[in-house]
């Protein structure tokens, strides 16, 4: 180890000017001259099993760097790493980069601070009714275009149209048996049977029929016809 004139040890390290590195149009800094694929990851929150590549000049290839491989930062150049594959879309106006095909709900509402009472929705064009997304529910973010999630506040109140008549629904499903009472409340269903058929409904069922026991879920202005067959 160096000594200073005293005899005291000099960190040779710390005397020289940091490293500079750009990953992904960032700049960073390092006093280490050696680092590894996985610590160059977590510096700019790539996950692990993302491929990053070193730029290389042309006419030759961008060099993958592997979780274990340890580069050497203090080259005369300042290395570029990047990510070739990286998929974009925003939440609420911010953009956000996603480094894989798919993502869940719950994460993109994690992603945008969406709160737990509001609801997420996939923004789409003037005129259709923009794409309820649950929590639990995958993605593709490769698809062409670039995604637009959007949150809303839980709308206070559902209107349906069951047998023709307007009814004011306030839950995300409904299930056989309350549609029924709805065009019937009167009757027993123990003792009773029904054709219930739906339309105008979301992704999940926007069509079909329902049968006891069934639950469906529900957007404003969904259609139910409900015809009484005869005793179960």
């Amino acid at each position: 180890m160096e000594k200073d004139f005293s005899g005291a040890p000099i960190n040779v390290q710390q005397t020289k000017a940091p490293l500079k590195f750009i990953i992904e149009g960032k700049k960073y800094e390092t006093r280490n001259q050696y680092m590894t694929g996985s610590e160059l990851k977590q510096l700019a929150d790539i996950p692990l099993d993302t491929d990053l590549f070193l730029s290389i000049s042309k006419p030759y290839e961008d060099e993958l760097i592997e979780n274990n491989k340890t580069v050497n930062l203090a080259r005369p150049e300042t290395e570029y790493f990047f990510v070739k594959r990286k998929l974009q879309f925003t939440i609420n106006s911010v953009p956000f980069v996603w480094y894989k095909q798919y993502i869940r709900g719950i994460q993109i509402r994690e992603l945008g601070n969406i709160p737990r009472e509001d609801e997420l929705y996939l923004d789409l064009p003037d005129g259709w009714e923009d794409d309820f997304i649950e929590d639990n529910e995958i993605v593709d973010l490769a698809r062409p275009g670039v995604e637009r999630f959007i949150s809303k506040e839980k709308p206070l109140r559902f209107m349906l149209y069951v047998n023709g008549r307007e009814k004011e629904w306030q839950k995300r499903k409904i299930t056989y048996e309350e549609v029924v009472k709805f065009a019937f409340p009167n009757v027993f269903l123990e003792t009773s049977a029904f054709t219930v058929e739906y339309s105008g409904g979301p992704k999940q069922n926007p069509k079909g029929t329902m049968s006891k026991g069934d639950v469906v879920f529900i957007t404003n202005k969904m259609n139910f016809n409900v015809d009484e067959t005869g005793r179960s």
